[in-house]
């Protein structure tokens, strides 16, 4: 009798040549590459270091394409980015100690959000493992420590024949839902070392799926059919998993409106007519959801922007959909489903029963227009004018990035991205100098469109010198700075909570000389002039930078009162 796991694939008389007669001057580091090529990666990030040497040596005897950053933390935003747009492992290769540590914010970044980045470092050499203190260059007594609470996984290779495994192993994590950060480490030694072991052919590092269960999925069902009114918040989890359009049919299916989070920008039409859009800090909206009978949320975890700074208060029945066990339930009870969206909302199309709502488009009119003239009554029109032409000046279907600034928190709310998985910002983790970087990441993905980063002037002074990045490799990105003197949100809630700003003011360099000293054209623009020139830098080839001297405001918020 023959059994499934008996069955083996046997080598032909080639491969078993190739394989006893592996082509000589190899080291570690080639099985570090050749295991990336063997999963399907085409292109890595990362910045060189005394330890990592023998996996960038490997790199010129590869067909990986690598893209080199000025900054380890803005490598990691790239790969973050590239992670995001292609839905792929994000391969990110890293030196020992100082090199490995400045990427930690990028990787909670990358967690926060679900981008699929596969981080590998060196380490200090195998005899130095342990936590002993042997005093060699970049040591800590436990590496993997400073990773293990960021990261999705993490994976420690001793000797060569370990590589391809935990790269495997690893890259089936980063991908598997919900997507994330893992952790690779492998000594000096191991990297240096030559080796005699044949070169890494294709693996097998297929994700397993996140399938909803039956029984649960009967019963949303059931709910969403006979609810009076129902209503949809969608998450990142959607735009994630590509499940914008089962999202949609089932809206209409069921006659519901939609809102969508910062993190799932995208995942439902802007002007459709059951779009709530993503007004999430605001109370028309916060008490329109709270008065849902029954509410699906699905690939959200309900966190402090998605409810409205824990404001929201459901007085219905919750449905959450989640393939993040940690977020499942975390904030509100519900019938919790852990399933990647797209099978779930999937296997609801098929049981939900169509129900007709006549009024319910005009219910969602009537909360847009009450959010519409509660802005309008602070007197915000430089604001509204700045975005309303950054989005008349971006092509439909190009990716923006967007760092922690004013006007990025005016977009969360209020930019019409014009497609699923195109709009992207550090809401995750919220650190600064996220928006460029990841820009070069996107443009590095797909070159054929231009790419948008947005900025103020305290996120752009974080990644300033990956100007030469975007020049070295001539990608596709137009970088819009908003120049308003020093830490703008901060200022506004330090005045706005102590009657002052301290240490929120900043010197700056002009930028626009600053980009043009890197080879990158630049442009000083105003309120009037900004759609005429970004539409320019953004059809032109290349990076550029856009300079809008300006101070914005934000919108009164609504969970103070």
């Amino acid at each position: 009798m023959t059994h499934d796991h008996d069955l083996v694939l046997r080598p032909t008389a080639a491969e078993t040549s190739a394989a006893l007669n592996p082509p000589p001057g190899r080291n570690g580091g080639d099985l570090v590459v050749e295991t990336l090529t063997g999963l399907g990666a085409t292109t890595v990030f990362g910045l060189p270091g005394q330890h990592a040497l023998g996996m960038f040596d490997a790199l010129r005897r590869s067909d990986l394409r690598y893209v080199g950053l000025r900054v380890e933390n803005n490598a990691g935003f790239a790969a973050d980015a590239y992670g995001r747009v292609t839905g792929e492992a994000a391969p990110l290769l890293l030196s020992t100690g100082p090199g490995a540590l400045t990427s930690l914010a990028a990787l909670q970044e990358a967690a926060a959000a679900s981008a699929p980045v596969l981080a590998i470092s060196s380490q200090i050499p195998t005899a130095g493992l342990g936590g002993g203190r042997h005093g060699y260059l970049h040591e800590l007594p436990d590496q993997q420590a400073s990773f293990r609470g960021v990261v999705k996984s993490v994976h420690t290779v001793r000797t060569q024949s370990q590589i391809p495994s935990a790269i495997a192993a690893a890259w089936e994590s980063a991908l598997t839902v919900p997507h994330g950060p893992v952790w690779v480490e492998i000594p000096q030694d191991v990297l240096l070392a030559q080796t005699s072991l044949p070169v890494v052919t294709a693996l097998d590092a297929t994700p397993k799926d996140v399938v909803p269960r039956p029984e649960l999925t009967a019963v949303a069902a059931h709910l969403l059919s006979n609810a009076t009114r129902p209503a949809i918040i969608a998450g990142g989890g959607v735009v994630r998993a590509d499940a914008a359009g089962k999202l949609r049919a089932l809206a209409e299916k069921l006659d519901a409106p939609v809102i969508t989070t910062f993190g799932g920008k995208g995942a439902f039409p802007w002007e459709h007519p059951l779009s709530l859009q993503s007004w999430l800090e605001d109370r028309h909206t916060t008490d329109f959801l709270e008065d849902a009978d029954v509410l699906l949320v699905v690939g959200s975890g309900l966190g402090e922007l998605s409810s409205n700074y824990h404001t929201f208060k459901p007085r219905g029945r919750v449905i959450q959909i989640e393939a993040d066990l940690g977020k499942l339930e975390s904030n509100h009870p519900a019938l919790g489903i852990h399933a990647d969206a797209r099978l779930a909302l999937s296997a609801l199309l098929e049981t939900v029963g169509e129900r007709t709502d006549p009024m319910a488009a005009d219910r969602v009119g009537t909360v847009l227009t009450r959010v519409r003239e509660r802005i309008a009554a602070q007197e915000l029109t430089l604001e509204q004018d700045v975005l309303a032409s950054v989005r008349r000046a971006l092509p439909d279907d190009s990716p923006s990035f967007w760092d922690m600034t004013i006007l990025a928190y005016w977009a969360w709310s209020a930019f019409d991205p014009r497609g699923s998985n195109t709009m992207h910002s550090a809401q995750g983790a919220g650190g600064l100098g996220y928006g460029f970087p990841a820009a070069l990441g996107a443009a590095a993905a797909d070159p054929t469109r231009p790419v948008l980063a947005v900025s103020g002037d305290g996120g752009a002074l974080y990644s300033i010198a990956e100007l030469a990045t975007a020049k070295q490799y001539d990608l596709n990105v137009t970088w819009l700075i908003v120049d308003d003197g020093g830490y703008g949100i901060l200022r506004e809630y330090m005045t706005d909570t102590f009657g002052e700003a301290t240490a929120t003011e900043l010197s700056r360099p002009d930028y626009v000389a600053l980009a043009e000293s890197f080879g990158v054209p630049g442009v000083r623009t105003t309120r009037e002039t900004l759609e005429v020139d970004l539409a320019k830098a953004l059809a032109a080839p290349g990076p550029s930078l856009v300079l809008l001297p300006a101070v914005l405001r934000m919108f009164a918020p609504t969970h103070q009162g």
